[in-house]
């Protein structure tokens, strides 16, 4: 097997004991090289529990599976088998070292309990302060090492602190340089890739994604007082009778995130959430069999979805299904706004721009007249969601775990849809 070139400040943090807090902007490494450092640290220590958490459980498994790949390549006799062979979140290896893997949630009430030997935290930016009072103590009678790596996410918060604490070392890893030090032709497809990227994103939000850096003038878009204020049912809960049902649908693109299917009851003026569908990874043919069997079981009064990039494709099955056409529309984010469905009989398109859908979801969520799930990954893509204002004044939104806020502003829209003689904004 060919031994991976690793960067320089890779190889510092590999030679680092104690501490860590890696900064760093996104494709640089992170995870590649904390992979290495999780596998040497369990095989060459016996008898240690190491944990590694993130804030959803898939971030969680990214972290753990790259782990699990780097000890299967190095130390493939050490990894248990038969009854003690790895699972979804938990490996064993014959020196006693246990890896354990578990979301945080909201409020880290999952992890508590353990004692371990060292934390690894991916995304440590994006766990809810709630949680660092859960997961401390498990350190505490160890005197265990913590490490943190992460994208920035504003100049507040745990890793922000931990970033500048003197008790830890710190990493700040910038995207651009990374990519200047690599072999060709990697070097050209990173430099390509990173100025396609900053053509794209603003000036901040390139800052903060790829260079790293703890950026202010950006702002949280949902503050976790009002995400807390709105979501309140309990997955799961019964469908009551009565009232009209709505599909909200964001489509993953190329690997990209998931598909998130949401569905919600709208009874009087209010929007009820019942149903939070994320399919594992499949074919957009089987995607638009899922839809049209939902519409089969609730019989959606509309369905909305995204019809840009990998959406379309879902969206034309939809539209020519005799079950679904007339309830299918398309929702494009469009250059300008639009207050009516314009010919939405004829081809069920609403040009609206993004944040106007955002800014609608908003209203519902301030004036209560939207109920959401008590779900840690609903309640961590909302608090993920960021925006700031361009130099010519445009508000500009984005997030980094927006796939469950895009199909919630669709399936919103139910509400702002004047086709359905309502109009909450």
């Amino acid at each position: 097997m060919q031994k991976l070139e690793l960067d320089k400040w890779q190889k510092e943090v590999l030679a680092t004991s104690g501490n860590k807090a890696i900064c760093s902007g996104r494709q640089s490494g992170k995870s590649t090289i904390i992979s290495q450092d999780g596998g040497e640290y369990a095989a060459k220590n016996k008898n240690k529990s190491i944990m590694i958490i993130a804030a959803t459980e898939r971030q969680a498994l990214l972290l753990f599976e790259k782990v699990l790949s780097y000890l299967h390549d190095n130390y493939r006799k050490m990894i248990l088998s038969g009854v003690d062979r790895p699972t979804k979140h938990e490996l064993k290896l014959n020196n006693g070292t246990i890896i354990r893997c578990l979301p945080t949630g909201d409020s880290g009430y999952g992890i508590r309990g353990f004692t371990i030997d060292r934390l690894y935290a991916d995304e440590a930016a994006f766990i809810s302060e709630d949680v660092w009072a859960a997961v401390t103590p498990m350190l505490a009678t160890t005197g265990g090492d913590i490490v943190l790596l992460s994208t920035p996410f504003g100049a507040t918060g745990y890793f922000h602190r931990c970033f500048h604490d003197k008790n830890f070392t710190s990493f700040h890893v910038n995207t651009e340089e990374v990519a200047r030090g690599r072999e060709e032709p990697q070097k050209s497809n990173m430099l390509e890739f990173l100025k396609d990227e900053k053509e794209r994103m603003t000036k901040l939000q390139y800052q903060q994604e790829y260079l790293g850096l703890f950026v202010g003038g950006i702002m949280r878009l949902f503050e976790p007082e009002l995400i807390d204020k709105v979501c309140t049912i309990t997955p799961g809960a019964v469908i009551h009778p009565g009232g009209d049902n709505f599909l909200g649908a964001d489509i993953a693109r190329h690997g990209g995130d998931e598909t998130v299917l949401i569905s919600a009851k709208r009874r009087g003026e209010i929007l009820r959430m019942f149903e939070l569908d994320i399919p594992e990874a499949q074919a957009l043919t089987n995607t638009a069999r899922l839809m049209i069997h939902k519409d089969f079981l609730y019989d959606y009064k509309k369905m909305y979805i995204d019809d840009g990039g990998m959406g379309i494709g879902v969206y034309d099955i939809l539209f020519e299904d005799e079950q679904t056409k007339r309830k299918v529309v398309g929702i494009n984010n469009a250059k300008r706004s639009i207050d009516r469905l314009k010919g939405a009989d004829k081809d069920r398109k609403v040009p609206m721009m993004k944040e106007d859908l955002y800014m609608n979801l908003k209203n519902l969520m301030e004036k209560s007249l939207i109920e959401l799930f008590d779900d840690a990954r609903l309640k961590q893509s909302l608090k993920s969601m960021q925006y700031e204002y361009s130099e010519g004044g445009k508000l500009i939104i984005y997030g980094n775990y927006s796939h469950i806020a895009e199909a919630l502003i669709r399936v919103a829209f139910a509400m702002k849809d004047k086709t359905l003689k309502l109009w909450v904004c």
